[in-house]
C-alpha cells in the first residue's frame, strides 16, 4: 500500500509538471561518468584556471548539487554500485580491477540498462567498463563474456580496463577490435604502443599490433564522442539510455594537440578542457537531432580528484582539485567522494538552479525507475534512493538520511548522517604513505605540498595523540580542519552505532 501511495504521488509530480504532455513518451537518459574529476575542476563548482562553457551551460539550463556523492572513492567499485544500486562492500568489492579480473557484477543482479530494457529502451556503454570481463579472467584473444551485454546493455564499445592500464586496445561488443587470428595479444610481451608518464605496465601484454595501432591516447576523446553520437543517430527512435563512460581525466594526462595548453593548470587542465568539448559536443548532437527538449543529461564524476604526479603540478600552479574539500581520491575524507553533479531536463528540471540535497550517484537506479515507470522488487536496487523530487522539486524532507562511504581500505568507512561524517578509523582510509614518498597520492604527506589543515595531522604525519577515529560536522566545517571525536563522546557513540547497523543491515530495497 504505501509503494503504491509513494508511485502515485510521483506519477502526480510528473503530471503537473508536464511530463505526461505533447504525446513524448519516457525521455532519453544521458549518463556522462567522468573518470578522477574533482569537486573543484569545473568553473561552475569555482574553478579558475580551468574554463568548462559547456559544462557550465548544462548547469545553468540545469540543476547543480553541492551535496553529492559516490558510495566508493574507488573507481571500479563505484561503477558498480551506479549501475546496480547495490553498496560493493556487499560484494567484499574496494578495489581497483585490472587486466586479469572477471566480471564483478553478478549476471543476476538488477542494473540500470536491464531494468531500463524493461520500459523498451535501448541502451549502450561507451567508453571506460572497468568492472572486468569472462566467469573467472578475461579471454582477450576470444569473446570477452560475460561482460558489458550480459548485464543489460545492448551496445558496448570502449576501454576494457582504463587507460592508464593494459591492454591498450578497443572492445566491441564481445571483441577486441582489430585482432587477428595471426598476431594474438600475449602475456609478458612489450605492448607496441605509445608511452605516456603514469601509462604503466606496457610489458603485461603485447602483440596484437594491429589492434594496438588502432588505439592512440590522444584520440581516445574524439572516438568516444563520435561513437556516442554514431549510436544516438541509430537509436533516436526510441528511448534510449546512454552510459558515456569518459576516461577524462584519469591518468595518462592525454588530450589532442588543439588543448595542449588552453588551460592554466598545466596539461590536468588541459585534459578537462577535452571533457568540456566532448559535453559540448553530445549536447549539440542532441540540439540537431532535436531530441534535447526529452532527455535527461546527468553529468557526475566516479570519484574525487587524485593527487598524482599532474594533480600535483596543477596544484603548484594554484587549481585545487577538489575546491575546499579535505582529501583526495580512494579515501574517505570529503574530497574523495563529494564530486559535482549536474542535471538537465529542460521543461521539468528548474533551470539555473541549485540543491543541497544528500544524493549519491547509487541513487540512479532507483530514480531512473520511477522515471521510466518501472516497479522496483526490495531486491533490486536494494541501496538506491530515488531522488526524482530533488531533480525536478525542493522536497520537504531529507530523501536519505544516511551514507555509507567505502575507501579503498575495508577496515575503514565512513557514515554520513545530516550534517556529520564519522569515519571510524584514523585517516582517509585511502593511500597513507609516509611523509617521504615522492609520490603520496593524498595522505598525510600530501599535507607537505597542499599546506592543508588537520587537527590529527603534523609534518606530513599523523600525531602521535591522534584519536583513534574522526568525527566532523560538515555544516560547520566542511574542510574538516578539526577532529570532534574527543570533545563529542555521545555523537560518536551514536554514530558508531548507526554505522554498524547499516552495514549490518539485511539488503532489501529503501522506502521509495
Amino acid at each position: 500500500m504505501i509503494r503504491l501511495i509513494l508511485l502515485c504521488w510521483i506519477a502526480l509530480i510528473f503530471l503537473s509538471a508536464g511530463f505526461a504532455n505533447d504525446n513524448e513518451g519516457p525521455p532519453n537518459i544521458i549518463v556522462i561518468f567522468a573518470d578522477d574529476l574533482g569537486y573543484g575542476d569545473l568553473s561552475c563548482y569555482g574553478a579558475e584556471l580551468i574554463k568548462t562553457p559547456n559544462i557550465d551551460r548544462l548547469a545553468s539550463e540545469g540543476r547543480h548539487f553541492t551535496d553529492a556523492h559516490t558510495p566508493s572513492p574507488v573507481c571500479s567499485p563505484s561503477r558498480y554500485c551506479l549501475l546496480t544500486g547495490k553498496y560493493a562492500f556487499r560484494n567484499g568489492f574496494y578495489s581497483p580491477v585490472f587486466l586479469r579480473a572477471g566480471l564483478q557484477i553478478e549476471q543476476e543482479q538488477t542494473t540500470i540498462p536491464a531494468l531500463l530494457g524493461r520500459a523498451g529502451y535501448a541502451s549502450a556503454c561507451i567508453g571506460k567498463w572497468h568492472l572486468g570481463f569472462g566467469k573467472k579472467t578475461p579471454d582477450w584473444n576470444g569473446e570477452l563474456k560475460p561482460g558489458p551485454l550480459e548485464v543489460g546493455f545492448d551496445y558496448y564499445f570502449g576501454v576494457p580496463v582504463v587507460n592508464s592500464h593494459p591492454p591498450f586496445v578497443w572492445v566491441e561488443n564481445h571483441r577486441v577490435v582489430g585482432l587477428v587470428e595471426e598476431d594474438p595479444l600475449v602475456y609478458g610481451r612489450e605492448a607496441v604502443t605509445e608511452a605516456f608518464p603514469e601509462k604503466l605496465d606496457l610489458d603485461m601484454i603485447g602483440g596484437a599490433e594491429a589492434a594496438h595501432a588502432l588505439y592512440q591516447d590522444r584520440d581516445v576523446a574524439e572516438t568516444l564522442t563520435e561513437k556516442s553520437i554514431e549510436w544516438i543517430e541509430e537509436n533516436q527512435d526510441r528511448p534510449f539510455f546512454l552510459y558515456l563512460s569518459t576516461t577524462h581525466i584519469h591518468h595518462p594526462f592525454t588530450p589532442a594537440e588543439r588543448f595542449l595548453g588552453t588551460s592554466e593548470a598545466g596539461v590536468y587542465g588541459d585534459f578537462v578542457h577535452e571533457l568540456d568539448w566532448m559535453v559540448g559536443e553530445i549536447m549539440t548532437s542532441l540540439e540537431e537531432r532535436e531530441l534535447s527538449e526529452n532527455t535527461l543529461i546527468l553529468f557526475t564524476s566516479d570519484n574525487g580528484g587524485m593527487f598524482n604526479s599532474g594533480g600535483q603540478e596543477a596544484w603548484k600552479l594554484g587549481h585545487r582539485p577538489n575546491g575546499p574539500l579535505l582529501g583526495f581520491k580512494f579515501g574517505a575524507w570529503e574530497g574523495g567522494h563529494r564530486v559535482p553533479f549536474i542535471a538537465r531536463w529542460p521543461g521539468q528540471i528548474p533551470p539555473g538552479s541549485t540543491s543541497d540535497e544528500l544524493i549519491s550517484t547509487i541513487d540512479l537506479l532507483a530514480t531512473f525507475a520511477a522515471i521510466a515507470g518501472v516497479a522496483l522488487k526490495n531486491i533490486e536496487g536494494p541501496d538506491s534512493f530515488n531522488i526524482l523530487p530533488a531533480l525536478i522539486g525542493e522536497p520537504q524532507q531529507p530523501i536519505r538520511d544516511h551514507l555509507i562511504i567505502s575507501p579503498m581500505k575495508h577496515r575503514i568507512a565512513g557514515l554520513r548522517f545530516g550534517d556529520w561524517l564519522f569515519i571510524n578509523g584514523r585517516g582517509s582510509g585511502g593511500y597513507d604513505n609516509k611523509r617521504d614518498t615522492e609520490y603520496v597520492r593524498g595522505g598525510p604527506g600530501a599535507f607537505l605540498l597542499t599546506e592543508q589543515s588537520n587537527s590529527d595531522i603534523e609534518g606530513g604525519e599523523f600525531r602521535p595523540d591522534a584519536p583513534p577515529a574522526q568525527l566532523y560536522n560538515l555544516e560547520e566545517d566542511l574542510s574538516q580542519t578539526t577532529n570532534l571525536f574527543e570533545s563529542n563522546p555521545e555523537q560518536v557513540k551514536r554514530m558508531r552505532a548507526l554505522l554498524r547497523r547499516h552495514r549490518q543491515a539485511e539488503r532489501t530495497a529503501p522506502e521509495r
